[in-house]
């Protein structure tokens, strides 16, 4: 547990791998404009993080430019049910502080 929970502690890391969850297989610059704010190298450091520990796959298509793809291998999909727990946990938090009615 403690490996997976320093993994996932990474600035971005979750989110990330929400975003592959949510929108399937993503290139480099969609993951980069769909999380503001991160920049190209910690999205990098991310990507390769979580390609090492067998939750992303990558692949490049021999195009010029090279074209890079991510996604989410079995084991990263294994997450799945806990991000859309945290999902569900961020829209009812969200709704509290708008003034929305639990859900």
């Amino acid at each position: 547990m403690e490996g997976l929970l320093r993994l996932l502690s990474g600035p971005w890391t979750t989110y990330l791998l929400y975003i592959l969850q949510r929108d399937g297989p993503q290139r480099f610059l969609a993951l980069k404009r769909a999380i503001p704010g991160i920049s190209a190298r910690l999205l990098t450091d991310r990507l390769r993080r979580l390609e090492e520990a067998g939750l992303v796959w990558r692949r490049v298509e021999p195009t010029r430019p090279p074209r890079v793809t991510y996604g989410l291998t079995d084991k990263g999909l294994e997450l799945r049910a806990a991000l859309t727990a945290l999902e569900a946990v961020a829209i009812r938090w969200q709704a509290q502080e708008t003034g929305g009615k639990d859900q």
